[in-house]
């Protein structure tokens, strides 16, 4: 599979080698600045640009794909673990919203009755679940980025980009969200339900003998409604925000940033993506929640009852752990294509056939 998604690969507007900042004959100020005689300076060649860095390994190729994979893990599981506390008080708060009022008060009421240590209940299945999600999430990503792209061709691959992220990344979340809710359903029933279990050792075995599988797998559907949105948000923002920015915001081109300008210029993009993520997927979370701690209620059930406040209760804790959340996933996963010195392209640029087409050249 991997030797056929990198042959097309090669081809892909997203390939780095394929991609031209500035075609000659054509640039504005800002990409081309006149030189000191005050005739234009030659165009630089983004393709010339980065067959100067060694990569370790081609875009698409199957390393390519193994590697992001691995930086998905890293990224999702190190930072889903790190933020178990606040997520244990954003889920009492939303199954439970009488007794945890609000986040700092549902901070105090947990130190209050299982002391600093409680706060870490749920980390096993959140590290290993979130793990198996990162794998998916970000290494079917790049998968499905480059097959649709190819589908599209190189010219719809950049009018219709936004529209290739949702896409990759919905595809991508679907079967990232399967790995994921057996240990999200483990995970909320020992953060909820005050002695039931307080390791996945004790809670896996005893959810399988009262539910079967049905217990890890009911939540998949709203794990979708929830996860879904908020990834297909999280790509489309992060990768539109990261193209704004190199163009309004950074005062030169991506490829005179050294590799430390680029990473702050991930995470703020990223941090901006995740509010809007924890925005559009708090309902469903919502509903989550309160259906993997109860049995026999369905979705629709839990929605009814939580009525359209109750859905919205602990957005301000979850647009804090989101927000962190997504930036540092960016900023980790971005690291690690770095540090293993994989194919990075830069924002997408016009073509030059769509260029001449739409009479943009001299």
């Amino acid at each position: 599979m991997f030797s056929s998604v990198a042959h097309l690969a090669r081809a892909n507007p997203f390939n780095t080698p394929h991609l031209q900042l500035v075609h000659d004959g054509l640039g504005d100020l800002r990409s081309n600045p006149p030189g000191p005689t005050g005739q234009p300076r030659r165009p630089r060649n983004l393709a010339a640009a980065a067959l100067e860095e060694q990569y370790s390994c081609d875009y698409g190729s199957g390393r390519f794909f193994i590697l992001c994979g691995l930086g998905g893990i890293i990224s999702c599981g190190t930072t889903h673990t790190a933020l178990v506390p606040l997520d244990l008080v954003k889920c009492r708060m939303q199954v439970d919203p009488q007794k945890y009022k609000g986040i700092f008060n549902g901070f105090s009421v947990t130190l209050k009755e299982d002391g600093v240590r409680g706060l870490a209940k749920g980390w096993a299945p959140t590290f290993i679940g979130y793990s198996l999600q990162g794998l998916c999430k970000f290494g079917f990503y790049e998968v499905f980025k480059v097959l649709y792209s190819n589908m599209l061709g190189e010219e719809n691959t950049y009018l219709w980009r936004t529209s290739l992220y949702l896409a990759a990344s919905a595809s991508a979340e679907f079967f990232a969200d399967i790995a994921l809710a057996p240990m999200e359903a483990a995970k909320v029933r020992i953060q909820t339900q005050p002695g039931y279990a307080n390791t996945l050792r004790d809670a896996a075995p005893k959810m399988y003998k009262e539910e079967g599988l049905k217990a890890f797998y009911k939540g998949v559907a709203p794990l979708w409604m929830r996860q879904i949105p908020y990834t297909m948000m999280k790509f489309a923002c992060f990768e539109r925000t990261v193209e704004a920015l190199y163009k309004f915001v950074v005062p030169k081109p991506r490829s005179e940033c050294s590799k430390p300008e680029q990473l702050v210029v991930t995470f703020v993009a990223g941090y901006i993506a995740g509010v809007f993520c924890a925005i559009v997927s708090h309902p469903a979370d919502s509903v989550v929640s309160v259906l993997n701690k109860e049995k026999g209620s369905s979705a629709s059930q839990v929605l009814k009852r939580l009525g359209f406040k109750g859905v919205w209760k602990g957005l301000f804790a979850r647009i804090i752990m989101i927000g962190t959340l997504t930036a540092l996933q960016w900023f980790i996963y971005d690291s690690v294509k770095v540090y293993f010195r994989l194919p990075r392209p830069p924002p997408p640029e016009m073509p030059e056939s769509l260029k001449k087409k739409l009479g943009l050249t001299q």
